[in-house]
C-alpha cells in the first residue's frame, strides 16, 4: 500500500467555491450596469459566464504569457457588445468592479484550513498547482491567508505548464522533493486535475463538489469524495486509508 509524504492541491472550487464567488461577482456588476443603462442584468450576468467559462476551459499554454487583465476586460466587452452596450469605458470599469467584488467574496470551503493543518501536523508536505494567472492568483493566496501552509506553489504562468500536462504534475513532486509514487494529487475536475495526475503516477483525489459523471472509458480517481473535509480519511497516510471510490 502506499505511503504518502506529499499532496498537492487544486485552487479553485477545491479549497474555496470559486464558482459562487465570480459569478456572484459577475452578478453584482451586471445587476448595477443594469440600473444604469436600463438593460437585462441576467443576460449581462450569463453572458459574461460564458466568456469566462470558455476562456478557462481552452486555456494552454499559448496564453500564458499574456496578461490577464486586458483578456478579462476582453471578456467584458463581448458581453456588454452581447446586451447591446458599447461605451468605450465600461470594459475596464466592469472588469475592476468585478474584481474588488470577487475579492471581498473569497472564502475557504469548510473544512479546508483544518485539512490543510491537519496535514502538516503529520509532517506531509503541501504544494498548490494551479492554472491561475500569477497577477491575480498570488492576491486571491494571500486574501485567503493559506499561504503560509504550502511548500511551494506553482501557478501556469510562472512554470509555463497547464493542468492536465503530467510534466507539471511531476515537476510539483520534483521540487518538493518526492516522487509520484509517494503524492496525491486533490482537485474538483476531472480533466484538469485527476487525469493529468493519474498519467503522472500520482494518487488521485475527486473532490466532485459539481455532481459530475466520470467521463466514459476514463480511469477512475483513487478516491472520489464530496467535500474538502472528506479527502483525510481517503488519503494513504501511515499505511492506513478508506476508499471512496
Amino acid at each position: 500500500m502506499r505511503r504518502l509524504d506529499t499532496v498537492l492541491f487544486d485552487l479553485d472550487d477545491t479549497l474555496h467555491d470559486d464558482t459562487a464567488c465570480y459569478r456572484g461577482a459577475a452578478e453584482q456588476v451586471a445587476q448595477e450596469i443594469a440600473a444604469a443603462h436600463a438593460i437585462d442584468a441576467l443576460a449581462l450576468k450569463a453572458a459574461y459566464v460564458m466568456e469566462a467559462e470558455s476562456f478557462w476551459q481552452r486555456l494552454s499554454g499559448d496564453v500564458l504569457k499574456t496578461k490577464l487583465a486586458p483578456l478579462r476586460e476582453e471578456m467584458w466587452r463581448n458581453a456588454l457588445s452581447s446586451v447591446g452596450l458599447d461605451h468605450p469605458e465600461l470594459p475596464r470599469y466592469c472588469a475592476d468592479r468585478y474584481i474588488r467584488i470577487r475579492n471581498e467574496r473569497l472564502e475557504l470551503f469548510p473544512g479546508a484550513i483544518d485539512l490543510l493543518r491537519a496535514l502538516r501536523e503529520r509532517h506531509v508536505k503541501l504544494g498548490l498547482v494551479t492554472n491561475g494567472f500569477s497577477e491575480t492568483h498570488r492576491e486571491k493566496i494571500e486574501l485567503l491567508r493559506i499561504g503560509s501552509l504550502f511548500d511551494a506553489i506553482f501557478i501556469a504562468d510562472e512554470v509555463g505548464m497547464v493542468k492536465p500536462d503530467p510534466l507539471l504534475f511531476a515537476h510539483a513532486c520534483m521540487q518538493l522533493e518526492s516522487r509520484p509514487a509517494r503524492s496525491a494529487m486533490v482537485g474538483d475536475r476531472y480533466e484538469r486535475d485527476i487525469r493529468g495526475a493519474h498519467e503522472a503516477g500520482l494518487f488521485t483525489v475527486w473532490v466532485n463538489v459539481h455532481g459530475a459523471a466520470l467521463p466514459a472509458g476514463a480511469p477512475p480517481p483513487d478516491a472520489t469524495v464530496e467535500t474538502i473535509g472528506q479527502v483525510l480519511s481517503v488519503l494513504p497516510l501511515g499505511g492506513v486509508s478508506s476508499s471512496g471510490r
